[in-house]
């Protein structure tokens, strides 16, 4: 599968926790990565400052669903099962 054009739900929904240019400490979750471009775009896609975490990331249709929306409610959940308890 091939990612969705503009979707950006893996550069919102989820949390990064490795350095961002722009965001040293990473990314929150439910946070749009600052490299985000208006039209939903990696503005450092395939360039070496690029996280690993970020191209290593593979779209299926498990994570991404069929549509951005779907994305954004599998990503999330993902997101909040695999957090760190806070108890």
């Amino acid at each position: 599968m091939e990612c969705r054009t503009g979707c950006a739900a893996c550069c919102i929904a989820i949390s990064i926790s490795s350095p961002i240019p722009g965001m040293a400490n990473g990314k929150p979750a439910g946070v749009r990565c600052v490299q985000l471009t208006e039209d939903n775009r990696c503005g450092i896609f395939g360039q070496k400052e690029r996280p690993a975490v970020c191209s290593g990331l593979q779209a299926s249709e498990e994570m991404c669903g069929s549509t951005d929306q779907e994305a954004f409610e599998r990503l999330s959940w993902l997101e909040q099962e695999t957090a760190p308890s806070s108890a």
